[in-house]
């Protein structure tokens, strides 16, 4: 072949290959929906995109379960709420843990928190909250103990622990706080409406 054609050639080469790419991966194909509950059916999408460490990225979850060696202690389930990082989806970054358990201590309010508002028992700090399920949720789901209460923690926004790294936090506290309060009551709605347990 004329050397003056190679590079011609070579262009075409590429060209082909791009298009056999799109077609192969079409920009409009449609990506699976995404689940629009998270954390067991805890919560939801809407509520769990509020939980932010500063940095964005998609929503999604790593949910467990387990129980107790006693009927006391029947009910245990939670997950890491997660965002996925824009250098590496593979590994998203844990943004927050919120856990489902039973127990047999009394509500209480937790010193210089928030209350969630009517309707709902519990508080919040911009770096973890805590709600009581309404009476009656425990024996629906499944347990022998008085209460099933919801906790969150929110590790960005733990001033101590970002001290010790040298790290503020990158969402301002009072936002953080008044996102907690509104994941806790989506928390404590959606559950009392799946166990049938709403006062």
């Amino acid at each position: 072949m004329d050397k003056k054609w190679l590079p011609l050639t070579v262009v075409l080469g590429a060209a082909t290959v791009a298009v056999v790419t799109a077609s192969v991966w079409p920009d409009d194909v449609e990506k699976p929906q995404l689940s629009k509950s998270l954390c067991h059916g805890a919560l939801s999408r809407e509520a769990a995109e509020l939980i932010d460490d500063g940095k964005g990225g998609e929503v999604s979850a790593e949910e467990w379960e387990s129980k107790g060696s006693t009927t006391d202690y029947a009910v245990f389930r939670g997950c890491h709420v997660q965002r996925a990082n824009s250098e590496n989806d593979e590994y998203p970054r844990g943004v927050a843990k919120l856990v489902v358990a039973d127990t047999r201590a009394a509500p209480y309010i937790k010193e210089g928190s928030t209350r969630l508002g009517t309707g709902f028992d519990g508080w919040a700090l911009p770096d973890q909250a805590e709600v009581t399920l309404p009476a009656g949720c425990a024996v629906r789901m499944g347990s022998t103990a008085p209460y099933i209460t919801a906790t969150l923690a929110v590790p960005s926004q733990d001033k101590e622990r970002l001290a010790r790294r040298g790290e503020t936090p990158l969402v301002d506290a009072d936002t953080a706080l008044h996102n907690n309060k509104i994941v806790m009551r989506d928390v404590a709605t959606r559950l009392a409406e799946r166990y049938g347990c709403a006062d």
